[in-house]
C-alpha cells in the first residue's frame, strides 16, 4: 500500500503530510507522558519485527499480493500512540533507505498506514475487547480490528488517489477494497498468531497491570532474533506478484504515472549492492534494514522516555 511519487496531487500529498505531521506531534506529546520506560526496548523489537513483516509479501488472488502492515498489533503491544511512532520509523526508512514508497507522497502513506491503519484499528480493537473480555475476546477483537483497519487504510489511499485525479472514486473503490478486504485476512491471521503466542509466553506484555519479570534481556534475544531471522531466512522467498495498490494501478491504467523524485535509494527494491545472488542480496538488505529499525525505535524511545520516570503506568494501556 505504499504510495509512490506521482500519483497523488501536490493538494493531496501536501495535506496528507500536514494532517501527519500534526498527528506525528500528538502522538510524541501522549507518549511522553504514557509511554514507560520498560517498553522501550519493546518498540525497538516492533518496529524490526513489522519492517522484516513487511517484506514478507504472501499471495492472495487475482494475482496479487499483501503484506503485514502492524499497526493493531503495535497498538496492543505499546498503545496507539507509541503504534503510530513505530509505524511511522518504518515507513520512513523504508521510503529513504529502499525507495519503497515515495518521498512527496511519504505523508500520505504515514497518514494511511501509520495514523488511519494503528490508531482507527486500535479504536476498534478496545471497543470490541470491551464487549468481548477475556483472552478469546482478546484474540477476537484482534482478528477482527486487523482486517477492517487495512480495509480503512486502502479506502482512504483510494479517497488520495480520486481527490489527486489519477482514478476516478467509483473504479478506485472497489478497486482498492475488494483486494485488501482479502489482504486483510492475512493480516489478521498474522496478528492474531503472533498475539496469541505473546499471551501464553509474556502476557504481561499486554496486561499493564501484570507485574513484569526480570526477562528484558530474554525477550530482546529471542524476539530479535526472529524478527533477523524473518528478513535474512525468509524474505528471500517472498511473493514476487504486485501487492494491491500495484495490482490497482496497473488495473486501471495510472501505473505509468510513477516518479522518482530523488536519486536511486542505496538499498532499493531491498537488494544490497554488489551481491550477485539475488537472494543473498535481499537477505543482506533486509537484516541492515531490520537492524537499523531496531536501533532507530530504541533511540527515539529512549528519547521520549526519561529514565527516572519508570513508577507511572500509561493510562491507554495495551490489552486493557
Amino acid at each position: 500500500m505504499h504510495i509512490p511519487d506521482g500519483f497523488l496531487d501536490a493538494r493531496t500529498a501536501a495535506t496528507a503530510a500536514a494532517l501527519s505531521i500534526g498527528g506525528l506531534g500528538l502522538a510524541v506529546r501522549r507518549a511522553r507522558v504514557q509511554l514507560p520506560a520498560r517498553k522501550v526496548p519493546l518498540m525497538g523489537l516492533a518496529a524490526a519485527f513489522v519492517f522484516a513483516g513487511q517484506m514478507l509479501n504472501f499471495p492472495v488472488a487475482g494475482g496479487t499480493s499483501g503484506h503485514l502492515v502492524g499497526g493493531v498489533l503495535c497498538g496492543v503491544l505499546l498503545g496507539p500512540s507509541a503504534a503510530v511512532l513505530v509505524i511511522s520509523c518504518v515507513l520512513i526508512v523504508q521510503c529513504l533507505a529502499f525507495g519503497d514508497g515515495g518521498v512527496l507522497a511519504l505523508g500520505a502513506n504515514i497518514f494511511n498506514m501509520a495514523i488511519v491503519s494503528a490508531v482507527g484499528g486500535y479504536a476498534i480493537y478496545r471497543g470490541l475487547h470491551r464487549i468481548f473480555p477475556g483472552e478469546r475476546g482478546r484474540l477476537l477483537a484482534v482478528a477482527v480490528a486487523s482486517w477492517a483497519a487495512t480495509v480503512a487504510a486502502a479506502v482512504v489511499c483510494a479517497g488520495q488517489l480520486a481527490l489527486s485525479g489519477t482514478a476516478p472514486w467509483s473504479v478506485t473503490l472497489p478497486a482498492m477494497a475488494w483486494v485488501h478486504m482479502l489482504i486483510g485476512v492475512g493480516e489478521a491471521i498474522i496478528t492474531t498468531l503472533v498475539v496469541a503466542s505473546i499471551a501464553r509466553s509474556r502476557p504481561e506484555l499486554l496486561d499493564a497491570a501484570r507485574p513484569a519479570p526480570s526477562r528484558g534481556a530474554e525477550l530482546l534475544l529471542f524476539g530479535g532474533l526472529i524478527a533477523l531471522g524473518l528478513a535474512l531466512f525468509v524474505a528471500p522467498f517472498a511473493s514476487a506478484l504486485p501487492d494491491g495498490l500495484d495490482h490497482a494501478a496497473t488495473l486501471l491504467g495510472f501505473a505509468a504515472r510513477e516518479r522518482h523524485v530523488l536519486a536511486k535509494a542505496p538499498l532499493a527494491e531491498y537488494h544490497l549492492p554488489g551481491v550477485q545472488s539475488p537472494a543473498l542480496a535481499t537477505a543482506l538488505a533486509g537484516g541492515i534494514g531490520t537492524v537499523l529499525m531496531f536501533a532507530i525505535a530504541w533511540a527515539m524511545a529512549r528519547l521520549l522516555v526519561r529514565a527516572e520516570r519508570n513508577g507511572p503506568q500509561p493510562t491507554e494501556a495495551p490489552g486493557a
